[in-house]
């Protein structure tokens, strides 16, 4: 009998272990991607014109907690290869050289004068009504103090059927510090981003994308839903940027007037880097063709150019989706 109690709790104790460790999370053992091309981020791509001082090495922590030489880049968030402007209209009778554009339902819309007369039947909504009806003048925002209290989350009701419209002249002064990994480092898995504004997953992701080469930043999708709530429109220049007070001029969709390195091949052109240091480039080929094999992050590889990104079409409010690479923090 004492042999037999000792073999139950033996036996009892083991089940106990098993069940113990059959309650802990299981390892992670997915296998750290391997590349045989890995391209290291050329930081002379950078216009000198875009910069606030030169790029220089710095050693960072990583989103992984290692150690890495990054690129130190200050940007002056003003486009040097390109105008910025016009966003809005002056009158519902101008062309669409007059205005910027708008993205609805993932569809670029000139903001011509037109588009503004008809934002009522274009979003179903007759309190829609951002012009003078005697003069056809369009209703928008004229100073900085108007553009600070216009282009954020909690717009008052006196801006309501305001086109918002923010001058470069507001932020001349303005600079901005990112930095990027020198050679890009595969993480164990993807850091993927939110499709809200600003969003990432976790508190450490940048909302920033990726830099294009001219030092303006990709940047997290618009609130757009936010400035429709309110009965604002605050366009996009062709050029798919516009001016908040505080980032500046930035970037929300990539229509391929910022400068672009073209291939050798028929790939698509390369744009700039994202924040992990892979390559970010265009969304079609040289030839018109979509990509159709990315990866959940909206990249792949190949051996000319490693791992890299291809930006989301234009009326998408969207960049890339996730960060296949380790980031600065």
């Amino acid at each position: 009998m004492v042999g037999t109690g000792r073999l139950f709790i033996f036996t009892l104790f083991i089940l106990i272990g098993l069940g113990f460790y059959s309650c802990k999370p299981k390892a992670d053992n997915t296998p750290r991607l391997k590349d045989t091309v890995t391209v290291p981020v050329k930081s002379s791509l950078f216009l000198s014109e875009g910069l606030a001082e030169p790029v220089s090495v710095v050693t960072r922590t990583l989103s992984d907690g290692t150690k890495a030489e990054c690129y130190k880049i200050v940007v002056k968030s003003i486009p040097s290869d390109h105008n910025m402007g016009p966003w809005c209209p002056e009158n519902i009778t101008d062309d669409s050289s007059a205005g910027g554009i708008w993205m609805e339902g993932g569809n670029v819309y000139d903001v011509d004068g037109a588009f503004i007369k008809n934002l009522a039947s274009f979003y179903n909504d007759n309190t829609w009504m951002m012009y003078d009806a005697n003069t056809g003048a369009i209703i928008k925002t004229g100073t900085k103090e108007e553009c600070a209290d216009a282009a954020n989350p909690n717009v008052g009701e006196e801006y309501k059927n305001f086109c918002v419209e923010c001058m470069p002249s507001y932020v001349g002064d303005i600079t901005h510090t990112y930095y990027i990994p020198v050679r890009p480092k595969v993480a164990v898995r993807p850091y993927k981003y939110s499709r809200g504004p600003g969003g990432g997953l976790g508190r450490r992701m940048p909302s920033v994308r990726g830099l294009a080469f001219n030092g303006v930043v990709f940047d997290a999708p618009a609130p757009v839903d936010r400035i429709l709530e309110a009965y604002t429109l605050a366009p996009f220049d062709d050029a798919g940027g516009h001016i908040n007070l505080a980032a500046g001029y930035h970037y929300h969709a990539a229509t391929g007037l910022s400068t672009k390195i073209y291939q050798s091949d028929t790939h698509a052109a390369m744009i700039g880097y994202a924040m992990d240091g892979y390559g970010i480039y265009e969304n079609k080929d040289a030839e018109g063709n979509s990509y159709h094999d990315l990866d959940a992050s909206r990249g792949h590889y190949d051996s000319s150019r490693g791992y890299h990104y291809h930006v989301d079409k234009a009326g998408s409010n969207n960049f890339i989706d996730g960060l296949r690479g380790e980031f600065a923090e």
